[in-house]
């Protein structure tokens, strides 16, 4: 498996870096996609804090979108510290990028920044259409690992296997990836749809990437053989079992997490769900923990960005904004389940129950792969689609 920290070389997203509008359904490049060079970040070289805490204070307010519920806490947290407005807006990251690209080409940004889970779009079209670009807090800079600065990464999340504790009180009753595909866990995996969830996608992609050998180690342990497919690996012969397997599928984790973990809950199912929803352990008494010790993973990483709008109204508060984020105490309230900064010198914080070795349990997104996902990500689309039904 590949290093989180292993992030996207600039030789190759300037060679092959995609520019195309982004559709709502967050599918691959249009026939006209064209080459284009990945702009670099920019770095304030006269850098002053508290100058620009002061020019932001008279723009007056920040508006950011994100994929996770918690920018409302992030917001609460910002106007707080700056007593500047922030306004978090949850949103999924297809519609972000379609509302970014937009108001963008209509010169009428309201956006000013965005945290971005969809890695693929972001390099191969947000950032070299000029819709985004990257902003690195010079302070900062000597904190956040070269690899991590272009696009900046924000934080590392994760999505995992989970199970209910009370129902099965010895342990997750799934041991192996491939125990999901078959007929007695059938209607039992609760999952969010990969057709709209892009960060889902871009496992499916990462998998054919570079965790075949993985899932093939993980069928010989199981099965006491090798696999033998007529689909082109391992991971899509493993898509192409689960998706036939009939997964639960929903439009949120939260769903997901009800179906798993609440009170009251008889039907034994396994949840694959954002780390985030482990707060209702503790909100909403639910029951749940990461599936320790599954074959060969407990679940996938993957980057979060931070991107600043490039035609936005309140630059100032944006950037101020991006520095937060890039400290603890911006970024707590994004990773408070669990997670990675960005920033080096930000310790991780509570993981959730089961998932005690970050490294180790989790197979990781490579970045470098960002564009590979974007492209791939409509055959992957299309195969989970057909074998679906």
């Amino acid at each position: 498996m590949r290093r989180t920290g292993k992030f996207i070389s600039m030789a190759l997203l300037t060679a092959a870096a995609v520019a195309c509008a982004p559709s709502t359904a967050g599918g691959g490049p249009s026939p006209t996609d064209t080459a284009q060079a990945l702009p670099g970040p920019s770095l304030d070289a006269d850098f002053d804090l508290q100058a620009l805490i002061a020019a932001a204070k008279k723009e007056g307010s920040v508006l950011v979108y994100d994929s996770s519920g918690d920018i409302e806490e992030v917001a609460k947290a910002f106007t707080a510290k700056y007593g500047i407005t922030m306004e978090g807006v949850k949103s999924d990251s297809p519609q972000t990028a379609e509302k970014m690209t937009r108001e963008h080409a209509a010169d009428n940004v309201t956006i000013d920044a965005a945290m971005y889970e969809d890695g693929g779009v972001l390099v191969g079209r947000l950032m070299p259409q000029g819709v985004t670009r990257t902003w690195v807090p010079a302070d900062l800079k000597d904190q956040i690992p070269a690899e991590n600065q272009n696009p900046l990464l924000a934080l590392s999340k994760a999505t995992i296997f989970a199970y209910n504790t009370a129902l099965s009180p010895g342990g997750c009753p799934v041991k192996n990836v491939w125990d999901l595909t078959e007929p007695e866990w059938a209607g039992k995996l609760v999952m969010q749809d990969p057709l709209g969830k892009p960060t889902v996608l871009s496992f499916f992609t990462q998998l054919d990437a570079h965790g075949n050998q993985a899932l093939e180690q993980a069928y010989q342990a199981k099965y006491g053989k090798a696999l033998k497919t007529e689909e082109k690996s391992a991971a899509y012969e493993w898509i192409r079992r689960i998706s036939l397997n009939k997964p639960v599928l929903t439009g949120s984790d939260e769903d997901i997490s009800g179906a798993v973990g609440a009170p009251g809950t008889t039907d034994k199912k396994i949840g694959f769900m954002s780390i985030s929803k482990f707060r209702n352990n503790e909100d909403k008494g639910y029951k749940q923990a990461a599936c320790e010790g599954m074959t060969p993973f407990t679940g996938f990483s993957y980057p979060k960005y931070v991107a600043v709008a490039a035609k936005s109204k309140h630059p100032n508060a944006a950037k101020l904004y991006v520095h937060f984020i890039m400290t603890e105490e911006g970024v707590k309230h994004e990773i408070g389940e669990g997670g990675v900064s960005g920033n080096s010198t930000v310790k991780p914080l509570v993981t959730p129950p089961g998932l005690s070795d970050w490294q180790g349990q989790l197979f990781h997104t490579d970045p470098k792969g960002l564009l590979g996902d974007l492209r791939n990500r409509q055959g992957v689309s299309d195969f989970w689609r057909v074998n679906r039904g």
